[in-house]
């Protein structure tokens, strides 16, 4: 038990003071939170994903996330061919320590990439998001060091939240992104992301305290490999304030009906979080619509409080395919 009230705190802290954002173990799954730049940026009409992960289910609802968003591209008879300028809407909601803490975000997303060759093969592009956010506090929630009593936590406490239960700021997210291919059926991408640029105050106790801002590089690619059997590979760095997380891995993917432009396929791999976790993944994919589901095994110092449960994760995406039966430009797939 005092374990579990050790590590709570530990997890309230870690969020009102060092203040990290919520992320997801299936990050290839949730484009819009990743890097602004992929906004647009794939072979379609328009894209739906949405993510929900439950982390350390042993301490009752430590984190629970959930995303949405949806993104398209504009403009596609007003620009040259070969190049992507996308618009996208996205939410996300995070509770942290049985929803003591709530923070709700609204975003708006932008990007264009410019095509490198005549084929549209290669792109770079660039990405801009404006992120509304509010955060609520429930300070009945809670409990303090003053409040323990020979009874229990029984007692009063003399914290008081300085500048209300309600915070809201705006925010600015910028990204850069190469996506290539070397002969229209492969593809590698390349990216980077800057979030919390304007680095906005959040604190409610005092105006001290400002979100530091989020660097993350990453990469990944999909590979045929044989007759309907493909690599997908991907791999991420971060780093806020002290913190940092390094990701990698991959899926092997088997398409079961051999249709290349419209396929049925069944994916089966794992990615590492570096200290910290083994995330095996396994996901389907029929007629666009993509689900997939994961699944943290601790492997840090945690795993004896947490019972080696990391947290169960699953995502989904769908993307609108061309009118045209043709096979379109190769874009990053997740």
């Amino acid at each position: 038990m005092r374990k579990l009230v050790l590590l709570t705190c530990t997890l309230l802290i870690a969020v009102l003071v060092e203040a990290q954002d919520p992320h997801f173990s299936q990050f290839f799954s949730s484009p819009l939170t990743l890097n602004p730049a992929f906004t647009g940026k794939f072979d379609g009409q328009w894209r739906i994903a949405a993510n929900h992960r439950d982390q350390w289910p042993s301490i009752p609802k430590a984190y629970v996330t959930t995303s949405a968003s949806v993104d398209f591209s504009i403009l596609k008879d007003k620009i040259p061919a070969g190049d992507v300028f996308g618009i996208g809407f996205s939410g996300l909601s995070d509770q942290s320590a049985d929803a003591a803490l709530k923070l709700n975000y609204g975003s708006l997303s932008m990007s264009y990439h410019k095509a490198l060759d005549e084929d549209g093969y290669n792109t770079i592009g660039a990405g801009f998001q404006a992120t509304y956010t509010s955060a609520i506090l429930d300070f009945t929630k809670l409990t303090f060091e003053d409040q323990l009593t020979q009874n229990g936590f029984t007692g009063t406490t003399a914290e008081t939240l300085n500048n209300g239960s309600n915070q809201n700021y705006f925010d600015v997210n910028a990204g850069l992104l190469y996506s290539g291919s070397s002969n229209g059926v492969n593809n590698y991408y390349l990216g980077a992301s800057l979030y919390h640029i304007n680095k906005p105050s959040l604190s409610f106790i005092d105006k001290t305290w400002n979100l530091s801002s989020r660097m993350t590089v990453h990469g990944g690619g999909s590979f045929p490999i044989g007759d309907n059997l493909s690599i997908f590979t991907s791999a991420i760095f971060q780093l806020q304030n002290s913190a940092t997380e390094t990701v990698v891995g991959g899926a092997l993917s088997a398409n079961v009906n051999s249709d290349d432009v419209n396929p049925t396929s069944v994916y089966l791999g794992s990615w590492y979080r570096f200290g910290d976790a083994l995330i095996p993944y396994i996901g389907i994919e029929i007629n666009g619509l993509r689900i997939g589901a994961s699944y943290d095994i601790n492997t840090s110092s945690l795993k004896a409080a947490t019972a080696s449960r990391g947290g169960s994760e699953f995502s989904l995406i769908y993307i609108k395919r061309p009118v045209s039966n043709n096979k379109g430009i190769p874009c990053p797939r997740f």
